[in-house]
């Protein structure tokens, strides 16, 4: 796991290239840094963030993360949220609000967290996929992302803060420009991460207020 966060961060630096077609788009910002390579089935990136959340112990981090609830207080993007059981399986319904004259997105998915041990090393993991769940149609003037993926894992790094390592892909669909598509992740990613350290950091209210 450690190997994979250096590499991650040697990757950004541009002091590493893990693929041929590796795109070196350096630091993007003061706390992370940001990796991509091209999908060849898609023709967008897909991305790898190594970075570190100030103030935050990892399972805090986890725990916000993992709080649908709360999230639809801190992010501003959510349109509607929530997990719910279809036949046995339970699955995240996630609407994303996207600017006019885009359509939104919605994405149905599953979810896993692990708390591991590593070697002595304790690691917060969370997978999440698209999941095909008939009993969630497609809503009229909404395009359903069906290729969506992202890991999560997060680690002490001894003094407070969290470091972070994020893989992530996803393909929006419709008729917007792969550049677009691209650079959307490419500044979203980090700010994602960026809006969820601020989460982070008020979270304890949050459950008070919410008990």
């Amino acid at each position: 796991m450690t190997d994979a966060f250096k590499r991650s961060c040697l990757y950004a630096s541009g002091s590493v290239s893990p693929l041929a077609l590796a795109v070196n788009l350096g630091r993007v910002c003061d706390a992370f840094c940001l990796q991509c390579h091209v999908r060849q089935d898609a023709g967008l990136y897909e991305y790898k963030v190594f970075g570190s959340l100030a103030s935050c112990a990892p399972d805090l981090c986890a725990d916000v993360y993992m709080d649908l609830n709360y999230r639809k207080q801190w992010d501003s993007y959510v349109k509607e949220l929530h997990e719910k059981d279809y036949g046995g399986q339970k699955a995240i319904y996630w609407e994303v609000k996207y600017p006019l004259p885009l359509s939104n997105r919605d994405y149905v998915y599953v979810r896993e967290r692990r708390d591991l041990d590593v070697g002595g090393r304790k690691i917060w993991v969370v997978l999440a996929k698209s999941w095909f769940v008939p009993q969630c149609p497609e809503k009229k003037g909404v395009i359903r992302v069906q290729d969506y993926k992202q890991s999560l894992a997060m680690e002490s790094d001894g003094s407070g803060s969290t470091k972070v390592f994020m893989n992530y892909f996803d393909n929006p669909g419709g008729m917007i420009p792969t550049w677009l598509v691209n650079w959307a992740a490419k500044t979203g990613v980090p700010a994602f991460l960026t809006d969820m350290e601020k989460a982070c950091s008020n979270y304890s209210s949050y459950c008070k207020n919410n008990k």
